[in-house]
């Protein structure tokens, strides 16, 4: 019997590490395809045309985007959706993979101002699913691998380790009452997530030094904190704050203007790729998730004035939830760190304090307004910002997490009644963000 469990258990493990890597793959697999599909539409045709280009391009992602929906349905749904039915039903449908996958690369291949994360985790979900409902024979452990697997492809998707093991354990609540999804011990979940970790970061750190690809944020390492720094750090918090209270408004507008609209998703992708190029044409980084743009305004932010910079990051903060709800389906994290980050260049080149200061006071302060959670926001912002920053980010995250949204705009939260079924209800304080 304990040779039989200690079989089990190594095999366990392995199925772990194996389960982080190939979800490690598949994340540099679909980038990999993201980016050779933005390099064919935006550098190869592109180049042909003039600055008019987006309005052609985007409205014919518009359509294919909207035709593909009204075939195959919503995909693919965002993270929020995918990480909740992970946590409640320990498992994520995979007999769509191919649209899933398909429709999280469409709108990025068009230059949709959402992320990749999203579409990415559903399907690595899927795939982990999968591979579980084939090993559960070995062993309950093996159910445990989507939420495993899940966890792994965050931490490769964001380069973030500590992100991506803390967001599925996040108000877990693991407290014994669940068996159905809760059956390894905790240290035995900590011990399974750290290996998929290493598996996914390996394979999708491996892959990109040997083929290239993956996500590029920039990593900004020197920040100065001075007397100047600390008198500007409230004002730049505050103007984060109102980008992140901005975003959530405009995402509950748009979600209403959606659902006004009903069952018309061309339309509803077509309006969202007019707006979208002409945003682009005034303002060219307001397009795409973000992340090669952030690099691209890093070495070009001091021949902007004061005033384009600002108004990139507040259009990024509006653009971004009109794609999502308009039927461009895919993350917010990406487009919400590059608005933060083009806010915080407008603000070091109007009050002269260190730049690096301002990009993590005014980005953290946006990721918090928008997550509503000040240490999954910090832990996110370690992709790009010196650990040396933790305090200004935190505090910043904080104010922006404390902002009040009005009442019609507050996410919902799953709570159980007392028989144990779920209700919803608004909250401003904890929404189901990961």
């Amino acid at each position: 019997m304990e040779t039989t469990k200690l079989a089990n258990r190594t095999l366990f493990v392995l199925a772990v590490i194996v389960t982080g890597a190939v979800a490690g793959a598949f994340v540099w697999a679909l980038l990999f395809v993201m980016n050779l599909g933005i390099t064919f539409i935006w550098s190869n045709l592109g180049s042909h045309f003039g600055i008019y280009f987006p309005l052609a391009a985007c409205l014919m992602g518009g359509l294919v985007i909207g035709l593909f929906a009204k075939r195959f349905g919503p995909y693919p749904e965002d993270l929020n959706a995918v990480m909740a039915k992970v946590k409640r039903d320990g498992r994520y449908d995979y007999d769509k993979l191919g649209p899933m996958s398909a429709a999280a690369l469409l709108p990025l291949f068009f230059g949709g101002s959402v992320g990749p994360e999203a579409g990415l985790t559903g399907a690595i979900a899927g795939i982990c699913t999968w591979v579980g409902d084939r090993m559960k024979r070995f062993g309950a452990d093996f159910q445990q691998l989507t939420e495993v697997g899940t966890m792994a492809a965050l931490s490769a998707i964001f380069t973030a380790p500590l992100f991506g093991f803390a967001a599925p354990l996040y108000g877990d609540g693991d407290d014994g009452t669940d068996d159905a999804t809760i059956t390894l011990p905790k240290n035995g979940k900590i011990v399974a997530y750290f290996c998929a970790i290493a598996g996914a970061l390996g394979a999708f750190m491996g892959l990109g030094a040997l083929f290239g690809g993956g996500l590029s944020l920039p990593r900004f390492t020197d920040i100065h904190v001075g007397a100047t720094e600390l008198a500007w750090l409230v004002p730049l918090a505050l103007t984060g704050a109102l980008a992140g209270w901005l975003f959530c408004v405009f995402d509950g507008l748009f979600e209403k203007a959606s659902g006004k609209m009903g069952d018309r998703p061309v339309v509803k992708a077509l309006v969202a790729g007019l707006v979208l190029a002409c945003a682009g044409i005034l303002l060219p980084f307001t397009m795409f998730a973000g992340e090669t743009q952030a690099e691209q305004l890093g070495e070009v932010w001091t021949t902007m004035g004061a005033l384009a910079l600002l108004a990139t990051g507040f259009a990024k903060v509006a653009v971004t939830p009109l794609c999502i709800r308009f039927g461009w389906r895919g993350g917010h994290f990406f487009p919400v760190i590059f608005a933060g980050i083009s806010i915080g260049y407008g603000m070091a080149t109007l009050t002269g304090a260190d730049p690096v200061f301002c990009l993590c006071a005014c980005t953290a302060a946006l990721v918090g307004g928008v997550m509503r959670q000040p240490l999954m926001a910090v832990l996110l912002l370690f992709l790009c910002f010196p650990v040396k920053g933790v305090v200004v980010m935190f505090l910043a995250a904080a104010l922006g997490a404390a902002v009040p949204l009005p009442k019609a705009f507050r996410p919902v939260k799953r709570e159980k009644t007392p028989a144990g079924k779920d209700h919803n209800r608004r909250s401003a304080e904890k929404p189901a963000e990961s």
